[in-house]
């Protein structure tokens, strides 16, 4: 009498299926939650990027002796010999627009984007 113990090994469709629903279930919550969390490190960049449009506004007005209502020039402020190397632009898109030194930076986007407001 011979005893065959060969077993063929494999998985079979309801086990993949399952596998396949539990994934998109994860998929499913997890798509939402990476799309607010984006939204909110771009506001935060850009918040970020306002201050330190300001901070450099200050800077320059008490560097060359300007009062609260002078603008400066997008040259005084950015460039590689000034306050900011790069020009910074919200990640959302758009570029920020310069104001009086005791008026606070503003997103293009803020009408729009409720976030991108400074506190």
């Amino acid at each position: 009498m011979k005893i065959n113990n060969a077993r063929t090994s494999g998985f079979t469709l309801v086990e993949i299926m399952i596998v396949v629903a539990i994934i998109g279930l994860l998929a499913a919550i997890a798509i939402p939650n990476f799309v607010k969390a984006r939204t909110n490190a771009q506001a935060n960049a850009c918040i970020a990027n306002m201050k330190q449009i300001d901070g450099a506004k200050a800077t320059w007005a008490l560097e060359a002796k300007k009062t609260n209502t002078d603008t400066p020039a997008d040259t005084d402020l950015f460039g590689a010999n000034a306050y900011i190397t790069r020009t910074p632009a919200c990640p959302a898109g758009g570029a920020y627009t310069m104001t009086a030194v005791n008026a606070a930076t503003t997103c293009p986007n803020a009408a729009t984007l409720t976030l991108h407001v400074q506190p």
